[in-house]
């Protein structure tokens, strides 16, 4: 491969490099991505003092220009403008590749619509990395991202996907990862099948298997395997586990609504089953309905 300042020659313009950086491990860097951080103008990342460990590793000395959530709106102009003017720039996240779950979207979108050549550059990412030594089916999933910090929030976050049949992926921190456990396994059931990823690539790597209910009590006893930084993946929904779950919010609806004003039935439903407060509404208010028109 041509080293980037020969290719960005050749193209006759600035090219932006989605450059994927380790997510624990230095060695998992690939030779590609050291020669692109070292030969490229500028090196656009989360936290300059993080990249610049990275770079002090490697023995590369470049600019590098901080770009992230609170200062996207202001800092992607100026990069468009160097690249414009043929300079050719590095976007690195902290760890992982760039703009999964990170900043860097609205930078890929407006180069492309310039013109501007974007070319990716793979390696490590720490949800596919959990997914492939998981052990859950692999053949579709969903990435959530991080869950809302707020116990309700995230409860209706799981009930959004509840009955997704593919794996559902998450990242979460080490000091939300219990009420993160507790509220899934509040909205999917205690029994569905799940695993922990913790600390990646990392000395400390573990995987954890098991129900959500039973990985809630292992990090209860272990407050060891609470630290760190955490995927979660649990498995999809069946179409028997999607079934049952809408038979016992609707069982549980029709005896509440039958001595309860319908908000409060609704709301009392959602807190004994996990489900979501606005869907069991309307699910009431149609109940009502029906029945009001068959007693007419």
């Amino acid at each position: 491969m041509s080293p980037p300042n020969q290719l960005d020659a050749a193209l006759g313009s600035g090219v932006l490099y989605v450059v994927a950086t380790p997510i624990g491990n230095l060695e998992d860097l690939t030779a590609r991505a050291a020669a692109i951080l070292a030969g490229v103008d500028l090196i656009a990342c989360e936290d300059t003092r993080h990249s610049r460990r990275l770079l002090d590793h490697l023995g590369i000395r470049k600019p590098l220009c901080a770009y992230h959530d609170h200062n996207e709106a202001r800092t992607h102009p100026r990069l468009l403008s160097r690249l414009q003017a043929g300079d050719s720039i590095a976007l690195i996240s902290d760890a992982g590749t760039p703009l999964i779950n990170d900043t860097g979207f609205t930078l890929v979108r407006e180069a492309r619509a310039q013109g501007i050549r974007v070319i990716p550059v793979p390696g490590p990412s720490a949800l596919i990395c959990a997914l492939s030594a998981a052990g859950l089916p692999s053949d579709r999933f969903l990435f959530l991202g991080f869950p809302p910090r707020s116990s309700a929030a995230r409860r209706a976050f799981f009930d959004q996907v509840a009955k997704e049949p593919g794996t559902l992926l998450l990242y979460e921190s080490g000091k939300r990862m219990m009420a993160t456990l507790e509220d899934s396994a509040a909205v999917l059931g205690e029994t569905r099948q799940a695993v922990i990823a913790r600390e990646l690539t990392k000395r400390f790597e573990t995987f954890l298997t098991g129900t959500l209910g039973d990985l809630h009590a292992r990090l209860s006893a272990d407050t060891d395997q609470q630290l760190g930084e955490f995927v979660l993946l649990v498995t999809g929904a069946s179409g028997d586990e999607g079934a049952e779950q809408e038979r016992e919010e609707a069982r549980i609806l029709a005896i509440l609504c039958a001595e309860l004003p319908t908000r409060q039935a609704a709301a009392l439903t959602a807190r004994i089953t996990g489900g979501q407060r606005n869907r069991l509404y309307r699910a009431a208010l149609t109940c009502q309905q029906a029945e009001a028109q068959t007693s007419n």
